[in-house]
């Protein structure tokens, strides 16, 4: 069974797009990463999911179960923490944490305190009296506090300082470890290409790709920085597989993808000084999937 099914999902707004025919699943167990740009969809997404916002067509399952049909029952195993976060200024945040584990009807004294240790929160402040990052670090306890079979996380480290966002992660990789399922929604590579196994990208409402993080590194994407003695003409490196192409001077860089053996044929045809050959990030080859769509 999946933790996650989302078929054929689409959610329009009148005119201004939402998301489209949006269709993937995710392994119990996993960390998946849903990436792209501000403002392409993963929100909108999201929100569907959790049945804060109803699909205009699709559909979607939690666990075996339809979102929208079993809503209230769904998110009793869900953590969620949302891309901006709002609460009572008035509460004290131990209070206000309080509150939210008397809607799972358990007892989470215990795990609340312990989560605060982890993540360096006073639990005696009042909310108003809290900066952005401390906030956001309320709403990562408050989404675990009832230890989640998934934890759905949009934007989740914005606000947080690089110390904190360690933290976070290694506390994700250990809700991970005792089985729990995690959405990661980022539009930051580097976080998600750290913690996922496999990655959804997204641009404007529609799928680009659904791929494992290792694919999307793997061999079959190589970067080439060229000196060359007398430089070349600007469409000397036109050939299948050749993206990205840079010439400053007499330097050449690309990224290739395909039969390293063409390209390396290429370049005997240049006198050369120096040449470098890398595994290009995962940064490059995201601009190149949205480069390829476009």
């Amino acid at each position: 069974m999946y933790a996650i099914e989302i078929n054929n999902l689409t959610k329009t707004y009148g005119n201004s797009r939402g998301i489209t025919d949006i269709s993937f699943n995710i392994e119990e167990g996993e960390i998946f990463g849903f990436i792209g740009p501000n403002g392409a969809g993963k929100s909108t997404t999201i929100r569907t999911l959790l049945s804060l916002i109803y699909p205009t067509s699709g559909s979607a399952k939690i666990f075996g179960k339809d979102c929208v049909q079993f809503a209230p029952e769904i998110k009793k195993e869900i953590g969620y923490l949302p891309s901006e976060v709002f609460y009572y200024d008035n509460m004290k945040v131990m209070d206000l944490l309080k509150y939210s584990a008397s809607f799972y009807k358990k007892d989470c004294t215990k795990r609340i305190i312990e989560l605060a240790e982890v993540m360096d929160l006073d639990l005696t402040k009042k909310i108003d009296d809290l900066s952005l990052g401390n906030k956001k670090k309320v709403g990562i306890v408050q989404g675990l506090l009832h230890e989640p079979k998934l934890i759905i996380l949009d934007e989740p480290t914005s606000g947080l300082d690089p110390l904190m966002q360690q933290r976070f992660f290694d506390l994700l990789e250990e809700e991970n470890k005792k089985g729990a399922t995690i959405l990661f929604s980022s539009h930051i590579l580097s976080e998600v290409q750290r913690l996922c196994d496999r990655v959804a990208i997204i641009k404007e409402g529609k799928i680009v790709t659904v791929e494992k993080i290792s694919t999307l590194q793997e061999n079959n994407y190589k970067r080439f920085k060229i000196d060359s003695q007398n430089g070349v003409e600007p469409n000397f490196f036109n050939m299948q597989g050749v993206n990205n192409i840079e010439i400053k001077g007499k330097t050449i860089s690309f990224i290739f993808k395909g039969n390293i053996n063409k390209v390396l044929k290429k370049i005997a045809e240049i006198e050369i000084e120096n040449l470098w050959i890398e595994e290009p990030d995962l940064e490059e080859i995201f601009l190149h999937y949205y480069e390829k769509e476009a």
